[in-house]
């Protein structure tokens, strides 16, 4: 009898994506798992190898080289965003037309936003609320959700859908708000105020890690922790934490002359996302139930 080779015999997981979150979800994962990742050049290979990640040679900007991932692994975990200026989201068809070509993945897991959901006006939110993107970049993104959904049925793949929250973290790339503390970025006086969402780096790698075995076929889940704050109240707390000045806070009508248009699309929107089915489903206990634990971990450094 043939015996194969150990890393034959251990679960493989392809990464699309794999930046900050891709590389938490990868230690939590290794050795147990043989984890390999798309590498769209020799520095990004090198960072890949580094981390104890295979690379593999390919690009969703370029589909001819994602033949190559074709019955490559049994689990796949998609955290590419699209393209800038793609509104027809070559990457995710271009994926799933890869790996549909031979002996499909078992799994795969699929990052969105929860900014699929749009303006709620600070309302509970659960995954049977009918999304409406306000956002270009949040329709491309439910649109990926739809065909990743229904492709995947349409080969076997169980494919589960996970509209993620802010991510934030003291060790990811501008990964806190003292940066905007320190610039005393005003923030929306609390009547015009509206809720924002939040789940720590750590906490959606250990989500996404679960889902992996967990995740129901076709599914959709909310990623957020526990908290229900306004964005006011998060920089508060964040200025308390920090011992810095709380940010000043300007009426809606004059914001636009203090913040930039980006800073207004997301002020924007309002929701409070309902993350029961997470823990019910795929039985994440919370390290960070609130940003007040999450932030607290930061070296502070000195103010300039």
């Amino acid at each position: 009898m043939t015996v194969l080779p150990s890393h034959m015999r251990r679960p493989r997981l392809l990464i699309a994506g794999c930046g900050d979150v891709g590389l938490r979800v990868a230690r939590l994962l290794l050795p147990r798992w043989r984890v390999l990742a798309l590498a769209r050049s020799g520095a990004s290979a090198a960072r890949l190898r580094a981390a104890g990640v295979v690379p593999v040679a390919a690009d969703l900007d370029e589909p001819v080289s994602l033949m190559r991932v074709a019955g490559l692994a049994s689990h796949v975990l998609y955290l590419a965003p699209p393209r800038s200026g793609d509104a027809a989201d070559v990457r995710s068809r271009a994926l799933l037309q890869a790996l549909a070509r031979r002996t499909p993945p078992q799994v795969l897991v699929y990052v969105s936003t929860s900014g699929v959901y749009g303006d709620t006006g600070g309302a509970r939110t659960d995954e049977t609320r009918v999304p409406q993107p306000q956002t270009a970049r949040a329709r491309v993104r439910q649109l990926a959700e739809r065909r990743l959904r229904k492709g995947g049925r349409g080969v076997g793949i169980c494919v589960s859908v996970f509209r993620v929250a802010g991510i934030y973290a003291p060790d990811r790339p501008g990964g806190t708000p003292r940066k905007s503390l320190l610039a005393g970025a005003p923030v929306l006086a609390a009547g015009d105020d509206g809720y924002v969402n939040h789940i720590h780096a750590d906490d959606l790698a250990r989500a996404l890690a679960l889902a992996l075995w967990r995740a129901a076929p076709q599914r959709v889940y909310n990623v957020c922790d526990d908290s229900e704050l306004t964005f006011g109240q998060y920089m508060d707390e964040a200025a308390d934490l920090y011992a810095l000045p709380r940010p000043p806070r300007v009426l809606r009508s004059e914001a636009a002359a203090h913040m930039s248009a980006a800073r207004l699309s997301f002020l924007a929107q309002s929701r409070r996302l309902d993350n029961r089915r997470l823990r019910a489903e795929i039985g994440l206990k919370l390290r960070h139930p609130h940003p007040r634990s999450g932030l607290q971990a930061e070296p502070l450094a000195p103010c300039p």
